[in-house]
């Protein structure tokens, strides 16, 4: 479809339209979904991109989580646009928050102060960096955003998807999307069974990978826990204790039935050390008026994503934190191929046990309370889960634990059709399956395009957590600045294929398809090796 005619399109009154159409739709707008469709539309295309919640940004915004990154991530070992956004971050804040002159002064500071990386900020900002990166596009007409919808339903044709229907969760009203592809963004990878694409879920065998950490039988139910996030701020002196949630007996007595044991109440400030897997303590100190921590380890401190000492004084007084801690992972229950009723069931108890969480820790320091516009709902909690594991296709290829571990080697798999780099631990948290944490050390990695690309369908592409990796190695290529890579090298992906006449999976096949496309998106920003400083 060329600009004119989707302008036509666009033209008409939008929510009239029943009967939409565009070069490639992206069904999530989450990290990878925004990051799939700058990729798409820099490279000429007209996209659609609809998201289930009011706000773009998954993981970053209505599930509240900042991102986890690598140590060289200022530098280098990320898109372009993923540093273009990051920097946005930073300008957002000095351009509307009242800095101190120290913090305004840094070409590089981290606005919340957390250590869980040196960019921890609220979810708003994240919100309004997405949106103004977007901005110009939709200004355009080159792209159309469609909120509060989720897919229902898919045409398929053979191989190949004709169309997919959604239905609008404010009117109820269905609209279906025909393109020459579609990249499926969804957080739980919910268009695998819609197009009925090949997939997986839960741990694969150690027959079906070898992989050392894979257990014997596969378990497909087997997913690591979701989580429901909150913001908290502490008042000295005040008393905003919750009344007591409907299961809090439950919750506060409740012990994870995990293998090696958990060792004891989930809701305790002991937990198990995901490297050793034995017992390690920690606390909070609300109370504590400095941008550093104390000794041991902090939850205040480690998502932090407002301190106060960074703001001049009189403006904003209390620090935020944002919880996403060991004590808030849901065991009970997976979102993965089950109802509508089920799932909300599952989202109802990790609610109760979040809740549960904060009356817990409100006995002990009753100044703590929720922070309902920081995460922009009523009852203080995300707007969504955060989803560490989805739904997976059947790739061409597959990242294995072998290819990306650092045990017994010394760099990561090289592979010749890269179309991105990542670098993070192999990180699983307990699983449905009662798998205590898998904590494995792997080295910096690269994203091999076999993995964008399933064994059958000919038209989707995954542009999240979903692509072909592992139970295990999902452990190291779901977080933030990866899923944004995965996404971006998607939605390019898509628009090289549109352009040259041929599919993703010839452009993979054809050497010199394939260096055209790596050529093309390394002169976009897209690192597709990482430098030698960083492998040492």
């Amino acid at each position: 479809m060329n600009r004119r005619h989707f302008l036509a399109l666009a033209g008409t009154p939008l929510f009239a339209a029943r009967e939409l159409r565009c070069d490639v739709a992206i069904i999530g707008a989450g990290v990878g979904g925004c990051a799939a469709a700058l990729g798409a539309l820099r490279n000429g295309m007209s996209v659609i991109l609809t998201e289930e919640t009011d706000w773009i940004g998954g993981q970053l915004t209505s599930q509240a989580v900042p991102p986890d990154e690598h140590r060289w991530i200022e530098a280098f070992g990320s898109t372009d646009s993923y540093r273009s956004f990051r920097a946005g971050v930073r300008d957002y804040y000095r351009h509307n928050y009242p800095l101190t002159a120290e913090t305004r002064s840094r070409a590089v500071f981290n606005p919340g102060g957390g250590f869980v990386s040196n960019m921890t900020a609220e979810p708003r900002v994240f919100l309004a960096v997405l949106q103004n990166m977007l901005a110009a596009w939709l200004s355009g007409g080159q792209l159309t955003l469609l909120l509060r919808h989720k897919p229902v339903a898919a045409d398929i044709n053979g191989d190949k998807i004709r169309s997919i229907t959604l239905r609008s969760l404010e009117s109820g009203v269905q609209r279906t999307i025909n393109a020459p592809y579609f990249l499926d963004a969804t957080e739980l990878g919910d268009l695998l069974p819609l197009t009925r694409t090949e997939y997986v879920t839960g741990s694969e065998s150690r027959r079906q990978t070898g992989e050392p950490h894979a257990p014997e039988s596969a378990q497909p139910a087997n997913v690591q826990a979701f989580s429901i996030c909150f913001a908290i701020d502490h008042g000295a002196g005040e008393n905003n204790t919750i009344d007591k949630p409907e299961e809090y007996a439950f919750w506060r007595d409740y012990v994870p039935a995990l293998h090696p044991p958990w060792p004891g109440k989930l809701l305790s400030w002991t937990t198990t050390d995901p490297r050793t897997l034995q017992p390690r303590g920690g606390k909070i100190t609300p109370e504590r008026d400095d941008l550093i921590p104390g000794t041991g380890l902090d939850y205040w401190f480690y998502r932090r994503i407002v301190a106060r000492r960074r703001f001049l004084p009189g403006t904003i007084s209390r620090d935020v934190t944002l919880v996403n801690w060991p004590q808030n992972d849901y065991l009970l229950g997976t979102l993965i191929d089950v109802s509508e009723a089920e799932a909300a069931k599952q989202i109802h108890r990790a609610k109760q046990l979040s809740l549960s969480l904060l009356y817990w820790m409100q006995t002990e320091f009753p100044g703590i309370r929720l922070c309902p516009g920081i995460v922009g709902t009523e009852d203080g909690l995300a707007k969504y889960p955060y989803i560490r594991e989805s739904r997976r296709i059947q790739a061409e290829f597959t990242v294995l634990e072998q290819h990306v571990a650092s045990e017994g080697r010394t760099a990561a798999e090289p592979f010749a059709d890269s179309v991105g780099v990542g670098s993070y631990r192999i990180d699983l948290h307990p699983t449905t399956g009662g798998d205590n944490y898998i904590d494995v050390g792997s080295l910096p990695f690269q994203i091999p395009l076999g993995a964008l690309i399933p064994k059958r369908v000919e038209n989707l592409l995954p542009a999240c957590k979903n692509l072909g990796v592992t139970h295990i190695t999902n452990g190291c290529y779901r977080l933030h600045p990866v899923e944004w890579n995965i996404g971006e090298a998607a939605g390019c992906l898509a628009a090289q294929a549109i352009q040259t006449r041929s599919t993703p999976r010839q452009i993979r096949n054809s050497a010199t398809a394939l260096k055209q496309f790596q050529s093309k998106i390394q002169a976009q920003g897209v690192e597709i090796a990482w430098p030698n400083m960083a492998l040492r």
